[in-house]
């Protein structure tokens, strides 16, 4: 069976290290679905890593996994170095889910995982640049890129549960 993910147009076909330093791998989510998350640990969204953590585990079973990408883009809220940033999830919201390397979602440092996620718009029409922390992208089991939600999205929003639900097996 051959799927987007196969043609090297995917998300998950980019190359990205993980926070630690080693490369992530994210050919393993392949046939999963995955929430796209560009996280900081001093923003006001910052109790969102709660819910996403709920839907982590709520739905990893099922083939779902988040993925939170620290950005510190966004008035210097993710100043933490890659230890920090750790220590923090962990010790703070219990996180679990998957976190790789710091990176930049907008601009001519735009990491390449971005350059494939922002052509794709959400409910209100917005594409293009990362508005803030927390925006968040779903990928299907088919490898593209099926939903956008904005940063003010709760992971418990209806939508959102709704857009994962229908990507499960």
């Amino acid at each position: 069976m051959t799927t987007a993910h196969s043609n090297g147009n995917s998300p998950l076909d980019v190359k990205i290290n993980s926070l630690t330093g080693a490369p992530a791998e994210l050919t393993q989510y392949a046939g999963q679905a995955v929430l796209v998350v560009n996280v900081a640990s001093k923003c006001g969204l910052t109790p969102q890593y709660t819910g996403l953590e709920k839907l982590q585990e709520q739905y990893a079973e099922r083939g779902f996994t988040v993925l939170g990408v620290p950005c510190n883009q966004f008035m210097g809220q993710e100043p933490g170095s890659a230890e920090e940033i750790a220590e923090f999830c962990s010790a703070t919201y219990g996180v679990t889910f998957p976190l790789t390397e710091k990176v930049e979602v907008n601009g001519e440092g735009r990491h390449p995982l971005y350059d494939r996620l922002v052509t794709v718009a959400d409910a209100e029409g917005h594409s293009g640049d990362i508005r803030w922390n927390f925006e968040k992208f779903l990928i299907g089991r088919d490898g593209s890129v099926v939903a956008r939600f904005s940063p003010q999205t709760e992971p418990d929003a209806a939508e959102l549960v709704a857009a994962i639900e229908g990507q499960l097996a």
